[in-house]
């Protein structure tokens, strides 16, 4: 069977299209965002637990990803873990001051993310500010202690 190089030339292109194709799933899968930094605006989050919450976790409202943790610092004066997202810039100014947020977690094991509920209140979030009403993750091994003590109570 004879080469020609217009087929050589259309594997070889077809070849290309897969190996982008995989670099673009790997990095959809993966989280990584090619987003620019003016395309997001900042928020800041103060939790008392953050249970298994990690940088780069989904943010989401009404369970559409609408931003990333960038970072999670200990504040040192009250003990609470701060938690910097940097959420889609289509929300700037347009967060409620008294939304929610709130560490949940996929399944039962799964990973944990952010999930954002809105408030009803006419005064808006502004960029670098702080949600100020938040809960907590749900730690599984304290919820176990919990059960285990009051079995041994009774």
């Amino acid at each position: 069977m004879k080469r020609s190089k217009t087929m050589e030339f259309g594997v070889g292109l077809f070849m290309l299209a897969g190996i982008l194709g995989l670099v673009f799933l790997g990095l959809k899968v993966s989280g990584l965002d090619l987003q620019r930094a003016d395309d997001t605006y900042e928020l800041r989050a103060n939790f008392a637990n953050i249970g298994g919450l990690k940088p780069r976790a989904r943010v989401t409202m009404a369970g559409v990803t609408v931003g990333r943790v960038e970072s999670i610092e200990l504040d040192t004066e009250f003990y609470d873990a701060v938690v910097v997202m940097s959420l889609d810039s289509s929300l700037a100014g347009k967060l409620p001051d008294d939304s929610t947020a709130a560490i949940l977690t996929s399944g039962l094991l799964g990973e944990q993310y952010i999930g954002l509920s809105v408030g009803g209140s006419p005064e808006m979030i502004a960029e670098g500010e702080a949600i100020r009403d938040t809960q907590s993750a749900l730690v599984l091994e304290e919820l176990i202690q919990q059960f285990v003590s009051n079995l041994t109570k009774d």
